[in-house]
């Protein structure tokens, strides 16, 4: 009886989940298709192929696929001045770039974004976003390009704006900020339980909540559509004709026309640039994070995320869809209505198809500005302006990165600031590496010889063993007096290569010719095979404490008997009125000196 009551609870609530899905997922599409630059269909086209796909392949069961803002935003980058084909085309080789990288396990290539520049990336392009809104908002009809360019066009056409279409963007602004913060009013105090009747209250302003965006475009089609029917016409911007029925099904165009000019394919791609790369990256990025967040814990299969992913562009650019990944507001709703299995996916999509063949009438009466409402409501919560308190208390230099992300993907272009923003991390990553830190230390062994220790702080690499070398040898001289045995510690060193060993070479020479011991301890088996196989054959090493001790012990013997010798040879310079050039340097020559010495 339990089971079944709780079988039949969650039916109730995955239905619910997904009748209010699509209301809110086909707004968000048409927006989306705007401000990718796009006729508003192309929104609708993007929105049902990642749903069945990944009811069928995905792993986790909050996700839904489809176009979002950052998708939007890349591919307007590349739709401007020119058209759809791009964007179909751009979808189709994102979809073949994230096959290869499942195929080849190339996933590891997104963790070399770090999180630094992903915050700066998302960001500026979230601001990009709203601020590439505002001709909407306010009326304007001017053509932009670029951040800088429409922050300038709209200062300057701040006379023309349209009143009504203002105030009706403003109005759905509020109205969606407060729809979206509802759902968080708390009906009882403490820890007290809710009543059956406040339960169903507060079901009913959750579902109030998440569906905002299409109560809020309704709303305003609704009051467009009196207007124009009643004969006095409307007061505001509208989308226009929505092209009806079911986008063609066919592959994605591999040649097309711009102006006189025929394109092929290799044309297109090179007019697509860098972005064939970029946008699968950033949406396998996008996807990959809100994999892991909404896991409750358990390990995400990220290959299969990718191969997913890559399916669902793939056979998105056979019905015209523009780039698609993850989106974190709808999978967030699904995770609020406690979804069971990815199969939900499948009821958005079919009313997707549903709407595409009998709603997109209607379509053509939705505001412009209610539109740019809804992307700005959904991207000024992407502005992650909360991280930079952390980061600052945590390690500085991280603000580096995110800064000179945010600040050139507003400046240059998204594209060219992620790339920079890539590129400054990996030089705070390598830099370690080229400059590793230096330990240098006195100390003295169990028998009570004094001897320099010196442990570097990294693995032995090319862009590094010139430093080191010169670190050790700077040491050895000047505070190992260039006599003092100097050990190398080598419990960081995790690994070597060619040039390292080579290096190490050199300054195992500079340290014979001045005569001064060097060892190396404990270094690890895959280093040693290293060195020696670079024919490192005086590379002396040692393993134990025992073995340094003894080592050590044996050296200061020698230099014992060293000195003994120099003294007794100096005795009989000075004897024999020897000039003190006269000296005899060798082991044996000593060992006659000392004999002839004891004879008389």
């Amino acid at each position: 009886m339990d089971s079944s009551h709780r079988i039949g609870k969650d039916s109730h609530i995955e239905m619910v989940t997904e009748v209010q899905q699509p209301a809110s997922f086909m707004p968000q599409g048409l927006a989306y298709a705007t401000l990718a630059g796009l006729e508003p269909q192309y929104g609708l086209y993007s929105a049902f192929m990642g749903c069945f796909v990944y009811a069928i392949f995905g792993s986790v069961r909050e996700i839904t696929i489809g176009p979002t803002a950052l998708m939007a935003l890349m591919t307007y980058q590349q739709v401007i001045g020119r058209g759809p084909e791009f964007a179909v085309l751009l979808c189709f080789l994102s979809g073949i770039v994230q096959l290869l990288m499942s195929v080849l396990h190339l996933g590891v290539l997104v963790d070399f974004i770090s999180i630094p520049v992903t915050v700066g990336f998302t960001s500026a392009t979230s601001v990009i976003i709203a601020v590439s809104q505002l001709k909407s908002l306010l009326g304007l009809q001017i053509s932009t390009a670029g951040f800088l360019d429409t922050l300038f066009k709209v200062f300057q056409n701040l006379h023309e704006t349209r009143l009504a279409d203002c105030l009706l963007g403003l109005g759905c602004i509020a109205i969606l900020l407060f729809l979206r913060k509802i759902k968080d009013i708390k009906l009882t105090k403490g820890n007290q339980k809710p009543t059956p009747n406040q339960r169903l209250l507060s079901r009913g302003i959750w579902l109030l909540s998440i569906s905002r965006n299409a109560l809020v475009v309704m709303a305003c089609s609704v009051t467009a559509y009196f207007y124009e029917t009643s004969g006095v016409g409307s007061p505001f911007l509208l989308t226009g004709a929505v092209r009806p029925g079911l986008p063609n099904f066919g592959p994605p165009p591999f040649s097309t026309n711009i102006g006189n000019r025929t394109l092929s394919f290799v044309d297109m791609c090179n007019e697509l640039g860098s972005s064939i790369i970029l946008v699968p990256v950033i949406a396998v990025l996008g996807n990959v994070a809100i994999a892991k967040a909404f896991a409750s814990g358990q390990s995400v299969d990220a290959t299969q995320e990718l191969l997913t992913l890559s399916l669902s562009n793939i056979l998105g650019s056979f019905t015209n869809s523009m780039p698609i990944t993850g989106s974190f507001s709808r999978s967030a709703v699904n995770h609020a209505s406690g979804v069971r299995t990815p199969m939900g996916g499948l009821f958005t999509g079919i009313m997707v198809l549903l709407a595409l063949s009998f709603l997109t009438p209607f379509f053509a009466f939705i505001p412009k500005t209610s539109l740019a409402a809804v992307i700005i409501c959904a991207v000024i919560f992407m502005i992650e302006y909360e991280v930079v308190k952390p980061m600052w208390k945590s390690n500085r230099k991280d603000l580096v990165p995110t800064f000179a992300t945010f600040i050139l993907c507003l400046a240059i272009g998204v594209e060219l600031g992620i790339l920079i923003g890539v590129g400054i991390n990996l030089v705070f990553l390598l830099y370690p590496s080229a400059r590793p830190s230096v330990n240098v230390e006195k100390a003295t062994s169990s028998s009570g010889v004094e001897y320099l220790l010196i442990t570097p702080g990294n693995s032995l690499y090319f862009p590094a063993i010139d430093f080191i070398r010169s670190s050790v040898g700077r040491a050895a001289i000047n505070e190992g007096l260039s006599h003092i045995p100097v050990i190398v510690d080598c419990r960081y060193v995790l690994g070597a290569d060619f040039t390292a060993a080579k290096g190490i070479a050199a300054l195992i020479e500079d340290f014979s010719k001045r005569k001064q011991p060097l060892y190396f301890y404990n270094p690890r088996a895959d280093v040693v095979a290293v060195f020696k196989g670079a024919a490192l054959d005086d590379f002396q090493h040692i393993t134990s404490e025992e073995e340094l001790d003894m080592i050590l012990q044996d050296y200061h013997n020698k230099i014992d008997i060293t000195r003994d010798d120099v003294k007794l040879i100096q005795n009989v310079e000075s004897a024999n009125g020897l000039p003190k050039s006269y000296s005899k340097h060798s082991l044996q020559e000593l060992q006659e000196i000392r004999c002839s010495s004891n004879d008389t």
